[in-house]
C-alpha cells in the first residue's frame, strides 16, 4: 500500500493477499510469464479484481520479488562467513541456482528475462556486489581463476538459468554446475 493512502478493507485487503499467494505459486512454477487470468483463478477472484490491486504484470513482481531476492542476502552473508574462499564461492553460487530450481520466477528475474524497474535491478546489481566480495576472497587465496571477472557471473547466470528452465537437465542441474566451477578453480 502507498504510504499515505487509505487502508484496504478486510474483504479487499484479503483478495489482495490470496492474489500475491496465487501469483507467488504461478511464478514459482512457470515463470514470470505465468498468465495473470489463471493467477485470478487461482486466487478464486475475477481479472477485474486483480487488475484493481495490480494495475500491471511488474506491480506483481514489486510487490514479490524483493523478498526473494532477499534471500541472496542471507546466502552472501553465509558464504563471507566462511572461513574457506573457495568453499564460500562454491557454496554461494550452488545456493544461488538451488533458489533458482526452486523458483522459476526468481529464475527468470536473474537472468533478466522479463524487464525489470529500477528498483529490482539494484537489488540484482547488490546482489553482485556481494558476490564480488565472495570472489575477490576466492581469487586472493588463490583459489580462484585470477581473470574471472565478477562480469563473468552474468553468463555463468543465464547460462545455467537455461539449463534450470530445460526439462531434460533440470534434473541434473548440480551436475553442470560442477563442470563450471571445475573450469574456475585456480
Amino acid at each position: 500500500m502507498a504510504a499515505g493512502s487509505k487502508p484496504l478493507r478486510a474483504d479487499a485487503a484479503r483478495n489482495r493477499d490470496k492474489l500475491l499467494g496465487a501469483a507467488t505459486r504461478a511464478f514459482a512454477a512457470r515463470g514470470l510469464d505465468a498468465p495473470l487470468e489463471q493467477i485470478a483463478r487461482d486466487a478464486g477472484v475475477s481479472i477485474g479484481t486483480l487488475y484493481a490491486h495490480f494495475a500491471t504484470r511488474e506491480a506483481f513482481f514489486e510487490a514479490i520479488l524483493p523478498a526473494q531476492l532477499a534471500a541472496l542476502d542471507d546466502l552472501a552473508e553465509k558464504a563471507l562467513a566462511e572461513p574457506d574462499p573457495w568453499q564460500a564461492f562454491t557454496g554461494f553460487i550452488d545456493g544461488l541456482f538451488a533458489l533458482q530450481a526452486e523458483n522459476h520466477g526468481l529464475n527468470d528475474a536473474l537472468a533478466q528475462r522479463l524487464p525489470l524497474s529500477p528498483a529490482m535491478l539494484e537489488a540484482c546489481h547488490a546482489g553482485l556486489r556481494q558476490a564480488t566480495r565472495i570472489l575477490d576472497r576466492a581469487k586472493t587465496a588463490g583459489r580462484l581463476r585470477p581473470d574471472f571477472e565478477p562480469a563473468d557471473l552474468v553468463p555463468l547466470l543465464v547460462g545455467m538459468s537455461q539449463v534450470l528452465q530445460s526439462e531434460a537437465t533440470s534434473p541434473d542441474w548440480r551436475r553442470h554446475l560442477g563442470f563450471f566451477l571445475d573450469g574456475l578453480r585456480a
